[in-house]
């Protein structure tokens, strides 16, 4: 039983959200703002600087500590020396001597009680430039927002390596700001304290760290209350006296030479020789320094070097050993690159730093976590969580990783790992024989908010038919379906023990556990969800586990669930596709067409993802009566929806089973790149009938579907659905077509926006540029050559590297009817940038967009700005886990966000925690509360300071890794 929650505050209540099973993407930040009553205007101002010497940029958070809303605001400072004002966004600047007047934009003008918004501009000086003191708001003085301390873990040193039972040294720096001091450090490993130390200099010493990997934090309280984590260090704790080698890869350019340190795990009694040497592969490398090194009993932690030297040309890798008596071995992988090839070696380097066992960006099983961090909370709600996005960038790392090593035995072995926990096994769905194509589901409309539900089956709404049931079951032999669930709770923090084969094991239960969310409709923010088992055996929950907070029935039977994130499935195909080109490109085709087999049915099982939810007619669908039920292919739009899922009944004696498609398409999850490989390329072409010819069909709808969705100014608008409301609702009146489905500014979710985020634009726009790349389709220049104007157009490069790119995308109007004989101008449809960042990951996706543009189409702007984005990270932004950016997480005020449950439904989590009609989003996961990272929430929470979080996020670091590989690739 976890113990009671430490604190609680009143909190509002909110009636928001809608239906489905919803996928939603892992990197969607949820935003909001807490309601509440009272008087005189109340801020906090943040200030921070990027400074080049001659210039910086300076972003200020303005903070609502008040009790009403501000509804419109003026914020004014003033600075002592010469800055000059360049430009400013999400807001209007303006000047006056060393006066700044800072008005808002017309997205930013209502500031909640508690909530923040950023603006920011680009300033030069000369001289001294020294930060203002005093800020105002409205002409009212502002206080300055206490400043956490700063907490620095010093010892152990990142990489280490001890051995079982040896004291592990921990030691920390912390200060204070703001005349405060340091009452105590914390220190932990992960999210268990370890201990505490009250007294400078912080330190403690713990031996009894268990085999493995260790992810240590200090944490730094000071005299006012404030607190803050240090970055993670990760060790490793080695059975008995090991070798420690790093990197544990090393790229060598081709006629030069590389070198990796090694040193002991132990102090040794007398002296020891450690002895380095190839020990399979590329002869082309060899030790050419340090073959022998002495360690003594004085010096044994003190690094010595290991040269390797390639041959003058030649390719592919070779592993080294350093091996000692009465050690274990180190083994480090050396590749060989092309003498010109920097941006490989980057590659490389960051690729290990990502797989390195002591950062902590895989659980024990090898399975990414969402990110190294516990405490993040997006569409994931728990940072060691994962989604099938994360096991798709895996794929993608790893088959980059074969290219540029030669070494496949990774992706093969990730996707085997991708098969093994993520793809539901027959005991998973143990019913899908008694699945009836001809009836696939029944009914539910999708409602307006959390509320309104559980929304009612209504059996009397007639559904459509599948018509590829059959085909995928005389393909593949089996009623089962082969595609990703899109979530899975990897360290099993819920308890529920849904790991693969199991249903509802327990808390007890170790390893990953499959789980849901989303579930009541589009306005359902992750703050305001219910997780749930996908296998509801009622141990959890309530006497119906959980399945009566979603829909409404007579009686309820034990069930299991699956959704599918399809862009996730595509981006596997994706990488899948790659892997093979590179693969035969070093005649190594035949090591990965056994998994790219495997690529092609995940494909085949994705055509789901083109289907209206309940297979009607694609195509002017009003009401749920009166819109016919399809007949076969008349019931798919040919787009990549936002999911399908899949269910029936535990009891293999029930006899039912269902599944559905879904009837919103978002233009960030369509991927023509998988959709012409699937359609076109021989090895990943389906099995099935008919699959190959719908990928053909998919692949100039969805390139038609981006030109309809292309805005006046080039940046690409939100979807469509063929069920308004998703529940085959009257559209508002003059609505938008494209085939009969009606325009959706925002398909899918609302709180926050779907179609708001920039990353979309990245990720989206980056597989038409593959295509592009690969193909010279006419159709995707069209749309990349006006794209990119608009995106380098927004793009800000700063004299010391860094760079802004768009965030937050606001819309107005519609695109023009599509008439794909002649195409509208879309002159009525726009985009505005609400507000600029630096976000490393989607920079990584932008500056990969470009480069395979530019590759094609010889745009040297495009190249050029590909390359700033790399470089820029690359110089600024690296630390030891990765490459990652500070980021404030304003809308971390919706923690005690209420959870809609209805009135009389009671119940408990896995851990006891109680679900009932005063549920928050921190009562049912109270183990946050034991996070290292908890206290900034709960000072936020109080009316401190925006907590600001440094985040390694996995397919963040993928996606920069795989850039840098791709700029190798074609452009350098």
């Amino acid at each position: 039983m976890h113990p009671p929650p430490r604190r609680r505050r009143a909190v509002r209540r909110l009636w928001t959200a809608a239906l489905a099973a919803l996928a939603l993407p892992l990197t969607m930040l949820s935003s909001g703002s807490t309601s509440a009553q009272a008087a005189a205007l109340q801020c906090s101002v943040d200030y921070k600087t990027n400074d080049w010497g001659s210039g910086f940029t300076a972003d200020l958070t303005l903070t609502n500590r008040g009790t009403d809303a501000i509804d419109g605001w003026t914020l004014t400072y003033a600075y002592s020396g010469n800055q000059k004002l360049g430009n400013g966004w999400n807001g209007t600047w303006s000047q006056s001597g060393q006066n700044i007047t800072v008005k808002n934009a017309a997205h930013n003008a209502r500031v909640a009680a508690g909530a923040a918004v950023s603006t920011g501009a680009q300033f030069s000086y000369s001289g001294t430039n020294t930060a203002p003191t005093s800020f105002s708001v409205n002409g009212t003085p502002c206080t300055g927002a206490h400043q956490p301390p700063i907490a620095v873990l010093t010892s152990p040193a990142a990489g280490a390596v001890y051995t079982q039972g040896e004291a592990v040294p921990l030691a920390a720096t912390a200060a204070a700001a703001d005349n405060a001091t340091i009452s105590k450090v914390e220190f932990y490993d992960d999210t268990k304290l370890l201990g505490t130390d009250t007294s400078a200099p912080y330190a403690l010493s713990v031996s009894n760290l268990t085999v493995g990997s260790h992810s240590l934090v200090a944490k730094a309280y000071d005299s006012m209350g404030a607190s803050a984590d240090s970055t993670p260090v990760g060790i490793t704790v080695a059975a008995g006296p090991t070798v420690v080698a790093s990197p544990l890869q090393l790229g060598v350019q081709s006629g030069k030479s590389g070198t990796y340190e090694v040193k002991l795990s132990k102090q040794p009694a007398s002296n020891v020789t450690v002895t380095s040497a190839r020990a399979s592969g590329n002869s082309g490398l060899s030790v050419t320094g340090g073959a022998s090194l002495t360690f003594t009993p004085q010096n044994w932690n003190t690094a010595q070097k290991v040269t390797v030297t390639a041959a003058g040309s030649g390719s592919g890798s070779a592993v080294f050993e350093s091996t000692a008596p009465g050690h274990a071995k180190a083994s480090v992988t050396v590749t060989q690159l092309a003498a010109a090839k920097v941006y490989d070696a980057r590659f490389l380097e960051l690729y290990g730093k990502i797989t390195n066992p002591a950062n902590g960006y895989f659980s024990p099983e090898g399975i990414p976590y969402h990110s190294v961090e516990t405490l993040i909370v997006e569409a994931p709600d728990h940072g060691h969580e994962t989604t099938s996005e994360a096991y798709s960038y895996l794929l993608w790392l790893q088959a980059m990783y074969g290219k540029v090593t030669g070494d496949w035995s990774k992706f093969n072995g990730a996707w085997e790992l991708m098969e093994k926990y993520m793809i539901p096994t027959k005991a998973d769905q143990p019913t899908n024989s008694f699945y009836n194509a001809s009836k696939p589901a029944t009914y539910a409309p999708e409602l307006d908010t959390p509320n309104e539900y559980p929304a009612k089956l209504d059996t009397g709404v007639s559904v459509g038919r599948d018509p590829i049931a059959a085909e995928l079951k005389s393909a593949y032999g089996t009623d089962d379906v082969y595609g990703m669930h899109w979530l899975q709770d990897v360290d099993n923090v819920y308890g529920y023990g849904n790991a693969p084969g199991k249903c509802e094991a327990g808390p007890s239960d170790t390893g990953p556990s499959y789980i849901n969310t989303f579930q009541r409709g589009a306005q359902e923010s992750v703050w305001e969800t219910v997780p749930q088992p996908t296998c509801d055996a009622f141990k959890f929950g309530g006497k119906n586990g959980y399945l009566d907070l979603f829909t409404g029935d007579a009686s309820y039977a034990k069930q299991w669930k699956f959704t599918n994130a399809p862009d996730a499935d595509a981006r596997a195909v994706q990488a899948a596709y790659w892997a093979d080109l590179w693969a035969k490109e070093q005649g190594k085709g035949g090591q990965v067409s056994g998994t790219v087999a495997k690529a092609a049915k995940m494909g085949d099982y994705l055509r789901y993802s083109m289907y209206d939810k309940y297979f009607k007619k694609v195509g002017n669908c009003v009401g749920p009566s009166t819109c016919p039920a399809g007949t076969g292919k008349d019931a798919s739009f040919y787009l990549m929806s936002w999911y399908y899922a899949w269910g029936g009944a535990t009891d293999t004696n029930a006899g039912w089973a269902w599944r559905i498609g879904s009837s919103h398409a978002h233009g960030g999850y369509q991927n023509p790149l998988a959709a012409y490989a699937l359609a076109n390329y021989a090895p990943l072409k389906p099995k099935s009938a008919t699959g190959a010819a719908d990928w053909a069909k998919s692949m100039d709808r969805q390139l038609e579907f981006y030109r309809w969705l292309q805005s006046d100014e080039g940046a690409i608008a939100g979807g469509a659905t063929n069920s308004w409301a998703g529940r085959y609702a009257t559209p508002p009146a003059g609505k938008s077509t494209f085939y009969g489905m009606y325009y959706d500014e925002k398909p899918v979710y609302h709180d926050p926006p779907s179609n708001q985020w920039f990353g979309f634009q990245a990720w989206s726009m980056e597989r038409v540029a593959e295509l592009y790349q690969q193909t010279g389709n006419a159709q995707a220049k069209t749309v990349l050559d006006k794209w990119v104007d608009w995106a380098l157009s927004k793009t800000t490069f700063n004299p010391d590297g860094t760079f802004r790119i768009p965030s937050t995308l606001q819309w107005s109007g519609q695109p023009d009817t599509w008439n794909a004989s002649s195409p509208g101008s879309n002159s009525g449809l726009h985009v505005t940038v609400a507000d600029y960042t630096n976000d490393v990951g989607v920079a990584a996706a932008y500056a990969k967009t470009l480069a395979y543009y530019a590759d094609r189409s010889g745009d040297t702007e495009a190249a050029a700005a590909a390359k700033k984005l790399l470089d820029g990270m690359w110089a600024n932004h690296q630390d030891d886990l990765g490459i990652a950016v500070p980021e404030n997480r304003a809308d971390y005020n919706r923690f005690d966000d209420s959870v809609y449950i209805p009135s009389g439904w009671t119940g408990t989590m896995p851990n006891g925690d109680a679900i009932n009609s005063s549920s928050t989003f921190d009562s049912i996961r109270s183990f946050y509360e034991d996070d290292p990272a908890w206290s900034k929430i709960e000072s936020y929470l109080a009316g401190g300071a925006v907590p600001s979080f440094t985040y390694h996020r996995f397919w963040a670091q993928a996606d920069i890794a795989l850039a840098m590989g791709s700029y190798a690739e074609l452009l350098e």
